[in-house]
This record gives structure tokens, C-alpha cells and sequence, in this order.
């Protein structure tokens, strides 16, 4: 055996590869599906992006981005009321995220999402990262 040092995004996608077909001997992991929506202005430039997906009882938002142009204005509510939805339309019960202490915990707050848990001193002293959930 020889372990050797791996320091490149392809490595971490095998990595991740590995662990899905691990995964894939207690359930059917094509059950996963993404759920993605954007907004675009007309002339396509993108102004706001959620990225995630569902699989089982869960909805993982894993990335949710809006233009500044567009905050506070109920773009972002609308977009995360139609990937909630769409949650739902799919059997999913739950939703987790994380988000970052400059980010937008006041706004998930705001729909119902929970605070579950908070890492500390992320990514560096001072800082942290929320853990969030909310029963659909």
C-alpha cells in the first residue's frame, strides 16, 4: 500500500464517486434528483440561481444566489417558495441548508426555517455557519 497526496478537484469527485456506490448497496441513490431554478434578465444575464436536491424525505438547498439588484424586493422568497414546492410535488417532507453568519440566516428565519445547530469559529475565528431546517 502507498498513500500518496491528492490535492485536486478531480480527486475529490472520485472520492465522491466511491461513497455513492457504497450508498447505492442500502438504497437506490437514482432516486436523487437535482431541482435547480434562475432568474434571468432579458437579455439572459443570470440574477439569482438555487441549486440543490431531493431524494427521499429530504430537500437539500445546497446553493442559493441572488444579484443585489434583486434583494429585498421578494424575488429570492418567490424563488425559494417555487423550489419548496417543487420539494413537495416530489415527496419531500423536510429541507436542510447551511448558511454562513453574513449571509442569509435572517431571511430563511423569515420562512420557517430553524436553526438546528451552529459550527463555530467557521471558516475562521469569529465566523459561523448555521445548520437550518424547516418541516414542509
Amino acid at each position: 500500500m502507498q498513500l500518496t497526496e491528492q490535492h485536486h478537484p478531480e480527486f475529490g469527485d472520485i472520492a465522491k464517486q466511491k461513497i455513492a456506490e457504497f450508498n447505492a448497496l442500502h438504497w437506490d441513490a437514482s432516486l436523487r434528483q437535482p431541482l435547480g431554478l434562475a432568474i434571468h434578465d432579458d437579455t439572459g444575464n443570470l440574477l439569482g440561481a438555487l441549486a440543490g436536491r431531493t431524494f427521499g424525505n429530504w430537500f437539500y438547498l445546497e446553493s442559493f444566489w441572488l444579484a443585489a439588484e434583486l434583494r429585498g424586493k421578494g424575488q429570492g422568497s418567490a424563488l425559494l417558495m417555487r423550489a419548496e414546492q417543487i420539494a413537495r410535488e416530489r415527496g419531500c417532507r423536510y429541507v436542510v441548508l447551511d448558511t454562513l453568519d453574513f449571509q442569509a440566516r435572517p431571511f430563511y428565519e423569515k420562512h420557517g426555517y430553524q436553526l438546528q445547530w451552529t459550527q463555530q469559529d467557521y471558516p475562521f475565528a469569529g465566523g459561523a455557519k448555521y445548520f437550518m431546517s424547516k418541516v414542509l
